[in-house]
């Protein structure tokens, strides 16, 4: 009796690690990203570039447009100084146009503001609103957000005239928690002092990270002497890179994602942060400790807030969150530059590659007009009439001359 009682305990255990194992995966059946780039001028084309990067990314792993919100606070590629009109491109070769003739901007110039955005996440929109401009998740949905611009510690700038807080985006997420409106939420944000936008968050479920510690600058990767700016950002551009290694299939964790993150290469400390987040990111790492040699975990390095949690986390048996839990999706979708390699788009040239220079327009230069015509007819053959007239006019000329002179004469 004691050994069947044993075994129906051990059978209670095992049934309940697996489901407790499974609970995260079964609640996950689809994915969205909200992808804002809050900065408008010309001088901000690699914020742009930024979110335009991510959209093909998370277009590319499959979720389709339908899923996806795209907030561009300003076009660079209808800019007039763009000296390529109509595209974006993210690394001086110009081997591949972000703008693309695929993309669907959701909101548009002075459509990104804090009030839309943060209606964008609790669904507290006009019934007018179209259904391209709303979140239609669930408790069911998987959302990666992505934002970048200008910031500070535990502010992001919209539009350079309003900013939204820390505290804004930490209660944003728990009404949507409180509403069933997410499963799991990935949360990056490339901006100065990245690090303190998660700073605030309280709500089960959030997994999160960003491109630079309190008091650090998050900085540019390289200019494009044609375009005239700064066409990506550094912390961007190495996540993007290692982006373009993951595919539908791919059994990639987000710890391979975060470890792969190069201190001295990006320029700033990235961190990261799971103590909100219910699944251990990866499987135990061969050095115990993810990163170390990489630099962002170790003293002096980037922050991780929540990895003393990680042993406990696989101790009960959770799957790790893997990168396609996010940026995956189940349907095919095109998108511009599939199957190009990597090299072509986001490696880093240390020569500028060979590209055909754009034909300048021609220069154009002041010519007077032309001199009218002088015309070779006198005025007797316009006017026939003044040649016996002007006969006249003279013999009474000489004739008065004649006579004045004999009158002078006899007086």
């Amino acid at each position: 009796m004691r050994l069947l009682s044993l075994s129906f305990s051990l059978f209670t255990f095992i049934l309940l690690l697996s489901l407790s194992q499974s609970h995260a995966s079964s609640q996950h059946t689809n994915n969205w990203a909200v992808l804002v780039c809050s900065s408008r001028y010309w001088f901000n084309y690699r914020h742009m570039a930024n979110a335009l990067g991510m959209y093909r990314t998370v277009k590319r792993l499959g979720i389709p447009d339908s899923n996806i919100i795209l907030m561009l606070a300003d076009d660079a590629a209808c800019n007039e100084r763009n000296s390529f009109a109509g595209s974006v491109y993210a690394n001086p070769g110009r081997h591949l146009d972000l703008y693309g003739e695929n993309i669907e901007v959701d909101y548009r110039g002075y459509e990104v503001t804090v009030e839309n955005f943060l209606r964008l996440l609790t669904g507290r929109l006009p019934p007018s609103f179209p259904r391209s401009k709303r979140l239609l998740t669930d408790s069911s949905s998987n959302i990666f957000i992505y934002l970048t611009g200008h910031g500070g510690n535990e502010f992001l700038k919209f539009q350079d005239n309003e900013e939204v807080s820390a505290h804004d985006i930490a209660d944003a997420f728990h009404q949507m928690y409180e509403g069933g409106r997410y499963n799991e939420i990935f949360f990056m944000v490339d901006t100065c002092q990245a690090n303190s936008m998660y700073s605030k968050f309280y709500s089960p479920g959030i997994l999160a990270t960003g491109s630079s510690v309190v008091g650090e600058n998050s900085y540019s990767h390289e200019n494009d002497y044609d375009i005239g700016v700064a066409v990506i950002d550094s912390y961007t551009h190495y996540v993007l890179e290692y982006m373009e290694k993951v595919n539908k299939t791919s059994r990639l964790t987000m710890a391979d994602l975060f470890t792969s993150y190069d201190v001295p290469k990006i320029g700033s400390h990235p961190g990261v942060r799971s103590d909100l987040f219910d699944r251990p990111l990866g499987p135990e790492h061969p050095m115990n400790e993810y990163g170390r040699g990489r630099g962002w975990t170790v003293e002096g390095g980037g922050e991780w807030v929540g990895r003393e949690m990680e042993a406990e986390k696989r101790g009960r048996g959770l799957r790790e969150a893997l990168i396609t839990d996010f940026f995956g999706g189940v349907v095919e979708v095109d998108v511009d530059g599939e199957g190009e390699s990597v090299l072509q788009l986001f490696e880093d040239f240390e020569c500028p590659p060979v590209f055909k220079e754009p034909t300048p327009p021609p220069i154009k230069t002041y010519s007077p007009p032309p001199p009218a015509p002088v015309s070779s007819t006198s005025l007797f053959d316009e006017y026939p009439f003044l040649r016996p007239s002007l006969a006249f006019v003279i013999l009474g000329a000489l004739f008065a001359f004649v006579f004045s002179g004999v009158i002078s004469r006899r007086s």
